[in-house]
């Protein structure tokens, strides 16, 4: 019995363009490659960043043990080093002065804190993470007093030390960056895979860039993006459960507002204040009260105000993670009344999709084969009217020196997959908004 190809086709998709990165202020100077950006034309704020920090210095906080290994690291970014691995994405690193315009030196001997390597010898008696606790905020306080010698920290946890690292209602890093909130301090954690990382042109990459970023300094920002009005500004939702979970109590871990070239990123930290009316529902998803939907939206735009002196946004895109009930979307109007254009995007990272990419087979009686390389980033395939799949992760060709190139290298991407409550226009400018804040290729 013979079947018709056409029967298993999926319907017709696009293939959405790839976002471009800018790497100065006037979008003359793009790509869709961070690092080849950064190599070709300079960072964003490679004009201004000098002005303002001429030399990039470095704190330590670190046991002893390890401080030769840190000082390595460090060396490292200051020469130039050809690519070992990826080569089809990662160019040769020239040097971080070559690449950011300011050298990267190391602060004076006030801003370099050694702890013991034995951890119980840190701070008084109790549990390990207790005892790290301890020497974190003790690290901290004392890098305070000598704030304008530095500007970044690097703090060394070594592997020996990693029954510190977690326990009931701690974690080491985000003890860490809660830390370097309250004291204003920008962190950086090594461990000792960095000391033995062998590809040292993406190490000098990676890490030259979260220096320069927590340093004040901005590497790219996304160009304009076709059809997406001006002044539109993003702000994306997720939830975490406080307390008991039996009691169901929601807190907005996070309110992130974002500028239409995804910079410009702050957080808002809310706690639900109306009690859950159904808590098994609220398991299974989160969601918030009108009145505290209201509250948290509002605070976040006036962020937004706060930044842009006083205007409102144009347009304004909430993306959240799970369903929008109806309640949360009277919320979010309410507090969004006087922007002329609202959408309210559900974004799921994990929709039960897979896909392959398939190819003419050159074997006879078979019309097509997987190819070697996943679905390419970008793909759409809309499933209604207010929904889609768009894959973010794939196979990016343009992000590529040398033909095709997926990151990782393996497994099956997934889709994430696009439901809009509210707003209107084509879908596919709502998909490309998503994969333009979302991963890079």
């Amino acid at each position: 019995m013979s079947m018709s190809s056409t029967v298993s086709k999926l319907p017709p998709f696009p293939l959405l363009e790839e976002p471009l990165l800018t790497f100065n202020p006037d979008d003359t100077a793009v790509d869709v490659n961070p690092l080849r950006g950064l190599d070709r034309c300079g960072a964003y704020s490679g004009l201004t960043f000098p002005s303002c920090t001429p030399a990039l210095r470095i704190a330590t906080l670190a046991p002893a043990g390890g401080w030769a290994n840190l000082r390595t690291v460090v060396g490292t970014l200051r020469p130039c080093h050809a690519p070992s691995d990826r080569k089809e994405y990662v160019p040769a690193f020239r040097g971080f002065e070559s690449v950011f315009g300011v050298p990267l030196v190391a602060a004076k001997k006030e801003a370099h804190i050694k702890w013991p390597d034995d951890l119980s010898s840190l701070g008084p008696d109790g549990p390990p993470h207790a005892r790290l606790m301890h020497a974190l905020r003790d690290g901290m306080n004392r890098l305070t007093l000598v704030r304008d010698q530095f500007d970044v920290v690097l703090v060394h946890l070594p592997d020996a030390w990693q029954i510190a690292f977690q326990s009931l209602g701690f974690d080491a890093h985000d003890a860490l960056k809660a830390l370097g909130a309250i004291h204003v301090i920008p962190t950086q954690v090594i461990n000792d895979r960095a000391f033995s990382f062998s590809a040292k042109a993406s190490l000098a990459w990676r890490l030259s860039i979260a220096l320069y970023v927590k340093a004040g300094g901005i590497p790219w920002k996304l160009a304009p993006l076709p059809g997406v009005p001006v002044n539109t500004a993003y702000i994306g939702l997720a939830y975490a459960l406080r307390g008991d979970p039996k009691e169901a109590h929601y807190a907005t871990c996070c309110s992130q507002v974002f500028d239409a070239d995804g910079g410009g990123m702050q957080f808002v930290a809310f706690e639900a204040r109306d009690p859950v009316k159904d808590a098994e529902e609220a398991r299974r998803n989160p969601f918030l009260s009108r009145s505290d939907m209201r509250a948290v939206l509002a605070r976040s735009l006036s962020l937004y105000q706060s930044r842009n002196g006083g205007f409102l946004p144009r347009r304004l895109v909430v993306h959240k993670t799970t369903s929008f009930k109806a309640e949360e979307l009277e919320g979010a109007l309410d507090a969004m009344s006087a922007v002329s254009e609202v959408e309210c995007v559900e974004v799921t990272s994990s929709p039960g999709w897979r896909g392959v990419w398939l190819k003419q087979s050159q074997a006879p009686g078979r019309l097509s084969e997987p190819d070697g390389y996943p679905i390419p980033r970008g793909t759409m395939l809309q499933l209604s009217g207010v929904s889609a799949l768009v894959w973010v992760a794939g196979n990016a060709p343009r992000a590529s020196s040398n033909g095709d190139y997926y990151q990782g290298g393996k497994s099956i991407p997934r889709p994430i997959k696009l439901v809009r409550y509210a707003g209107s226009g084509p879908l596919e400018l709502t998909a490309l908004e998503a994969l333009a804040l979302r991963h890079r290729p």
